[in-house]
């Protein structure tokens, strides 16, 4: 699917308020929290270990039904790595934007001009190398309940149509060929030390801490792996959710080691270091994470909205990609109208005001209006719209996966614009 004007195909974990090196706000935010320098000071060899509970076991998987699943759902549209053969250009979700960025992509320059600055704070997302190194319990619960984990990533990771077992086959798949690391016991560990580690090596360059925020020191050069590497940087607040101490220990002296393509630096830090550094991660006490408010829905424009209105400013600029017309956009509609990521053609295209009145199938292969209300009242197709500011919040909507999939929801007055220009009868 060409790049038509819009943020492009939405999807992954990739989890972008972006920008070279913006922020969204962080899970837990500083709200309430002391300085960086009297989080330092409070902590110390004595701190209580605060870490989270441990989760269950992840049940065993098959890896061989893992990798075909991950073909059926196409984890290779966004994510390149672990051996899948990625996605030719026109359905990969993130390689045109990036060409769109470098002026490589076969198009007038005019056009690539106009395309760029909606396209490139959607470039990036994770490899699927090296995903052995995170904590098996986690990651079968994170591919079934995804959530954010990079604050300056604008995509995050989709909600798949996965159930435990599929999700324990993919768990089994990407840890396949996890690295051997060293034992390693955290007793005597300095948290105050790992926290010093922490500003000397300016690690806020690129990340935050929820809940005891590191000191966003200058430093950033803008090159483009130093972006790149800001974007896609981890709040380390979810350290103690994914990671095991020996292989963080492990990953903090020499990161490759784990993760071959990871444009993680080395920070030259010996093994008791790294020890304190990893210490401090698991077991320092945060501030508790501030939960993030669904944002207020507003209430109906009196003025009238015309399909036009909300076309330029909703259908063409976010939703297009992925429900687009397959006629126009060489046979795929994307993944919301001809199918993709393991869901079945729905042939919604919101592409035209006749494709859109035109409905979508249903689980039952019928046509049904996107229109139709729910129970509460709300048509679907706003219903979406604002369960996708839910699932941010941390409240997934049973009724509807929320849209954008994977991507940044409407603001408010986009919401408002598309609601009001239902409940006036869509005009054209």
């Amino acid at each position: 699917m060409g790049p038509v004007g819009g943020l492009g195909l939405a999807v992954v974990a990739a989890a972008v308020a972006v920008g070279s090196c913006g922020r969204k706000e962080a899970p837990g935010g500083s709200s309430g929290v002391a300085s960086s320098a009297s989080a330092a000071a409070s902590v110390s060899a004595a701190a209580p270990v605060a870490a989270t509970a441990k989760r269950p076991p992840a049940p065993p998987g098959d890896a061989e039904r893992g990798k075909k699943l991950a073909q059926e759902h196409e984890c290779h549209r966004c994510h390149d790595g672990a051996g899948l053969t990625a996605a030719p250009r026109e359905k990969h979700c993130f390689h045109c934007h990036q060409q769109i960025v470098t002026g490589e992509f076969p198009a007038p320059k005019h056009a690539l001009a106009k395309w760029r600055p909606n396209v490139a704070p959607v470039q990036d997302v994770p490899t699927l190398e090296g995903a052995g190194r995170f904590d098996r319990s986690w990651l079968f619960a994170f591919l079934q309940e995804p959530h954010d984990l990079r604050p300056a990533l604008a995509p995050t990771m989709p909600r798949l149509a996965i159930d435990a077992a599929e999700a324990a086959d993919l768990t089994s798949w990407l840890t396949r060929d996890a690295t051997s690391v060293e034992a390693v016991s955290l007793e005597g560990a300095s948290l105050e030390r790992g926290r010093e580690l922490l500003e000397q090596r300016a690690c806020g360059i690129c990340h935050e801490l929820g809940g005891a925020p590191l000191p966003q020191r200058p430093g950033f050069t803008g090159s483009e792996t130093q972006r790149k590497a800001a974007t896609l940087a981890p709040d380390l607040r979810l350290t103690r959710e994914r990671w095991e101490a020996a292989p963080l220990v492990a990953w903090i002296q020499d990161p490759k080691r784990l993760k071959p393509d990871t444009l993680m630096p080395s920070m030259g830090l010996k093994r008791d270091e790294a020890r304190d550094v990893a210490a401090y991660l698991l077991r320092a006490p945060l501030a508790p994470a501030a939960p993030r408010p669904v944002p207020p829905r507003l209430p109906l424009l009196e003025r009238r909205v015309t399909f036009a209105e909300v076309d330029t400013a909703v259908f063409t600029k976010i939703c297009r990609h992925c429900h687009g017309n397959e006629d126009a956009e060489l046979g795929d509609g994307g993944p919301g109208n001809t199918g993709g990521f393991g869901f079945s053609p729905r042939k919604l295209d919101l592409a035209s005001y006749a494709g859109i009145a035109a409905g979508l199938l249903d689980t039952k292969g019928e046509r049904a209006s996107v229109f139709a209300k729910l129970d509460d009242g709300t048509p679907r197709l706003v219903a979406v719209l604002l369960a996708r500011q839910k699932e941010e919040a941390g409240r997934p909507d049973p009724r509807a996966r929320g849209m954008p999939l994977g991507l940044p929801s409407l603001t408010p007055e986009q919401i408002q614009l598309v609601e009001t220009w239902v409940s006036q009868g869509r005009p054209r």
